[in-house]
């Protein structure tokens, strides 16, 4: 079956038992695409929870939906009617979280997705006195690093979490010393057999399935809150494509924050925070107090060729050719002794004339933002501006390069370093967990 050429794609069903929820889709009357969430050593489900846990469990299928959509984007979607804000969560989901998807393979969606709305709204969560403790989403990267250390600061009681397999990742869930939640993920085999038949494939808002899974299990463990490390330039948009924003982090963005943790407080629980913990600080911001935590400059990595499903990783913690590592290497290098940096990357990349292209996208010198995790243009600017000012980068071939051929053309009363450390007022960070915000500046 060719999924390009269906009609419609069907919610089949959701279910849980005994630690593992079940999440089956089709399209047509296609096979039906099972995917399966393992939650280890899941207690009962309490009673007085069971409501919210159902409510998160419905969430959770509907939003790992969009792994599967995605391969044949048909034109009717096939699901009881929704009530109006998950309704409206949803077409937000499928539609800014595909952005990527659809202009990578020439598609518009708008118009495409609509999810069919008409049932009642029900009646506001309850509080359900959800233990005061925090879900920590563990990425490998320093931003979650960040997060955990500033939780810790003020004697928060948190979980280290990630979804997957990657050894990296739990090398550094271990380094933080918190207790170690490690949640399993497994794609339907059908879905990779549709991609070797031709199906589409892309970029998926994978932040926001991870969003959903950790919903379903702070209710069944008993956490009242989930803080990721998503800082205020994921909202920035990479380019923007026929009227359309286009975002790579879309649901790492603030808008994203916003609708899922207002409908999480409507429909599962009154009492369950949802928020990125460092949503006020800029990526540059976040490098500087990352400088700080010296324990795990031998443990993290942000390079993204370290957690592919599939294809080859590099031999190393950094493979030193992609956005990711290009990114951080200069955004930690204002803030770090040269020597210390090199240490942790184990080459300069500034003094590499083969990297040209890769350091120009993120200063979006002659290109747009690179479809990855980065930060703003203007950051990743002012950050090469920094190291422009300081002896010891000066002769490296790409800090050269930008001195004699970028910066004439930028304006330099636009390229302090000071502005991207000071902390916006925009956030969901609930109440007892602010005084970690200050740990961070």
């Amino acid at each position: 079956m060719n999924p390009r050429l269906t009609h419609s794609f069907r919610f089949v069903r959701a279910s849980y038992a005994d630690g593992v929820a079940e999440l089956a889709y089709a399209f047509d009357q296609g096979k039906e695409m099972i995917e399966r969430i393992r939650f280890p050593d899941a207690p009962t489900v309490p009673a007085e929870r069971q409501q919210a846990f159902d409510a998160a469990l419905k969430l959770l299928h509907l939003i790992a939906g969009v792994s599967y959509y995605k391969a044949g984007v048909p034109p009717k979607i096939g699901i009881e009617p929704l009530d109006e804000a998950t309704a409206d969560l949803a077409d937000a989901l499928y539609l800014h979280g595909l952005a990527e998807f659809a202009y990578r393979n020439g598609l518009d969606l708008r118009g495409r997705i609509a999810f069919p709305r008409g049932a009642a709204t029900p009646s506001a969560a309850p509080a359900l006195d959800l233990p005061k403790r925090t879900l920590v989403p563990i990425g490998g990267g320093k931003d979650s690093l960040v997060a955990v250390e500033a939780i810790k600061s003020i004697g928060g009681e948190a979980t280290a979490v990630w979804v997957g397999n990657s050894p990296l990742i739990a090398a550094c869930a271990e380094r933080t010393g918190l207790p170690t939640l490690n949640i399993q993920r497994e794609l339907s085999p059908v879905l990779f057999e549709l991609n070797r038949l031709g199906a589409w494939n892309g970029h998926i808002p994978v932040t926001a399935v991870n969003s959903a899974i950790l919903a379903l299990a702070a209710v069944l463990y008993g956490y009242d809150s989930i803080a990721f490390a998503n800082e205020r330039s994921a909202s920035a948009a990479t380019l923007e494509y026929e009227g359309q924003q286009v975002n790579h982090q879309w649901s790492k963005g603030f808008a994203f924050e916003v609708l899922l943790s207002d409908w999480l407080h409507t429909h599962v629980a009154a009492d369950l925070d949802y928020c990125s913990l460092l949503r006020p600080w800029s990526e540059l911001a976040i490098t500087r107090a990352f400088a700080r935590l010296t324990p795990y400059f031998d443990a993290f990595s942000s390079c993204n060729r370290n957690f592919r499903i599939l294809g080859p990783k590099p031999a190393d913690r950094w493979c030193g050719q992609c956005p990711k590592c290009h990114f951080v290497f200069l955004a930690l290098a204002p803030f770090l002794p040269k020597p210390r940096l090199l240490s942790i990357f184990g080459r300069n990349l500034l003094d590499d004339e083969s990297q040209a292209a890769g350091f120009d996208a993120l200063l979006e010198y002659q290109d747009h933002k690179p479809f990855e995790c980065v930060g703003e243009g203007a950051e990743a600017r002012a950050a090469m501006y920094a190291l422009s000012q300081r002896s010891e980068w000066q002769e490296d071939a790409l800090v050269a390069r930008f001195i004699r051929e970028i910066l004439p053309q930028l304006d330099r009363s636009r390229l302090a370093l000071e502005p991207w450390l000071t902390p916006s007022e925009e956030h969901r960070v609930p109440a007892r967990l602010q005084r970690a915000l200050e740990a961070i500046g």
